[in-house]
């Protein structure tokens, strides 16, 4: 997985288009230019973030076989469906949903909630 991440590479992000010459903007692909850019970079971002994990992953490996595979806060084994799609994880669902679910007062839980 490393490697495919690493030889996929980064998405070039195009610059919006500079002729140097003075004249009306493209109204029309402004727009188009400024997603594409958003998209590239979103997507490199996202990238070197699993890239992070996945080396992390590599070296608690390394580190301490016998606890791969291991849930980081409970101890309790990770599913094996879930490291076979993402053999990076270090927490199991339950763990990982308690930390996704918003902490506090004014935390949103649903779509209806923003009154």
């Amino acid at each position: 997985m490393k490697a495919e991440l690493l030889a996929e590479g980064d998405l070039a992000i195009e610059p919006a288009e500079d002729t140097g010459v003075i004249s009306k903007p493209d109204e029309d692909a402004q727009p188009l230019v400024e997603m594409n850019q958003v998209i590239a970079s979103s997507r490199n971002r996202t990238r070197a973030q699993v890239l992070e994990r996945i080396r992390a992953a590599l070296a608690r490996l390394d580190n301490d076989p016998s606890s791969f595979g291991l849930c980081v806060e409970c101890g309790e084994e990770i599913a094996a469906r879930r490291l076979e799609l993402m053999p990076y994880v270090e927490l199991c669902v339950e763990c990982q949903q308690s930390r996704d679910l918003p902490q506090g007062p004014g935390g949103r839980r649903h779509l209806r909630d923003f009154k």
